[in-house]
């Protein structure tokens, strides 16, 4: 595998050295500021330069570029594959029934024999993203690992743009399935957050709308541990997600709070949250996120063999961008610092991040994490 990255900047393009041959090149990924990267030029630029690519856009709260991370900017990452294939496919959620229909009907597009992997890029505003999920996860009773992310917009929550070989539009989910033996792929997702308050038992909600919380309006209940905070509502919600645990499982989800409604008394969350399901508050530890992220790189590939990856695709949270605020780039330093010297970094802020928890496990939309996924082809 060879890459070739480029960045664009303050109208004007850097580029990186590489080996990589443009003919050749078959997928190019691009994480940008949706005002940079629904310019026209810069599709056409790509596509003049790489002919023959499948060119994948998202929208960000941040873009990574190796121990980076920028704003306003594009980040675009070329790839060539020696001996794997891919095939990319796109749709629209609005033509589909709901966000489940919208991943059911995508991943039945993927031919399935010898299919090692599937990258997700999705709308971050009009999609639920646990249906999302769900639809993609739908016929894969053989759990080949679906990872990604949902694009972002800053911190402003409002449009969000993706796009496959043509400049992106809002509503737009893309895979990428990549097929053959000779890719090694790994994954790892952790958030490094702080469980604090008692447990509760979601007794009222709807999809991804949280009504009650033991019974008690759980709006009110969330307000008494905001402080000072609450003032800042609904962009303070970002600093306190919360934790939960959906039919008895073992293992916990994150969830963040994108919208608070004083009219309804409810909470919209990034993800779906059953009846049932046992949910805690959660603070930020500055030290534990950075550390989330190194234990997130190491669990991504096995370093005990030496062989560092090709590529690494890093998907953060918009919510731990906005809390380390200078102290971001820490958190991508030390998925580098594990990753290696060699591996080509890219990137990007998010909506929310998909992985499965352990290799072997379904996938999973997670929110407040630094999920990593690696390439190596071998």
């Amino acid at each position: 595998m060879k890459t070739k990255q480029h960045h664009y900047l303050n109208s004007s393009w850097k580029e990186y050295p590489s080996t990589l041959n443009a003919e050749k090149c078959q997928l190019v990924l691009v994480f940008g500021s949706p005002e940079s990267i629904t310019q026209p030029e810069v599709y056409e630029y790509l596509k003049k330069t790489y002919p023959h690519a499948d060119i994948v856009f998202s929208s960000t709260a941040g873009e990574i570029l190796n121990e980076s991370v920028y704003d306003n900017s594009a980040v675009v990452t070329a790839i060539e594959f020696e001996k794997t294939t891919i095939k990319c496919v796109e749709t629209n959620v609005k033509d589909h029934g709901n966000s489940f229909e919208a991943g059911s009907f995508l991943v039945k597009q993927l031919d399935k024999d010898s299919l090692t992997n599937i990258f997700v890029i999705s709308d971050g505003t009009f999609i639920n993203g646990s249906e999302l999920v769900e639809g993609l996860s739908s016929d894969n009773e053989v759990h080949i690992p679906i990872t990604g992310g949902l694009a972002g917009d800053a911190a402003r929550f409002n449009k969000t743009f993706t796009g496959l070989n043509k400049v992106p539009t809002q509503g737009n989910v893309i895979v990428v399935g990549f097929y053959g033996n000779d890719m090694l792929i790994g994954h790892g997702s952790l958030g490094g957050w702080d469980e604090f308050g008692p447990e509760r038992i979601i007794t009222k909600s709807e999809k991804n709308v949280l009504y009650e919380l033991d019974g008690k309006n759980a709006l009110d209940l969330y307000k008494q541990y905001l402080g000072n905070y609450v003032k800042e509502l609904p962009g303070s919600a970002l600093l306190f997600p919360i934790s939960i645990r959906i039919n008895g499982s073992d293992k916990n989800l994150v969830r963040t709070i994108l919208s608070v409604s004083e009219e309804n008394k409810s909470m919209t969350f990034a993800g779906n949250l059953p009846v049932g399901s046992k949910v805690r508050l959660m603070k930020a530890n500055f030290d534990k996120l950075v550390t989330a992220s190194s234990t997130a790189a190491a669990d991504s590939f096995n370093s005990k063999d030496g062989r560092e990856p090709d590529l690494a695709l890093l998907v953060s949270c918009v919510g731990r961008k906005l809390i380390l605020q200078e102290r971001t780039e820490e958190e991508v330093e030390a998925a580098k610092d594990v990753l290696g010297a060699g591996t080509t970094i890219t990137g990007f802020y998010s909506y929310g991040e998909i992985s499965p928890f352990n290799p072997g496990t379904p996938c999973e939309l997670h929110n407040q994490t630094m999920t990593i996924t690696t390439f190596t082809e071998v």
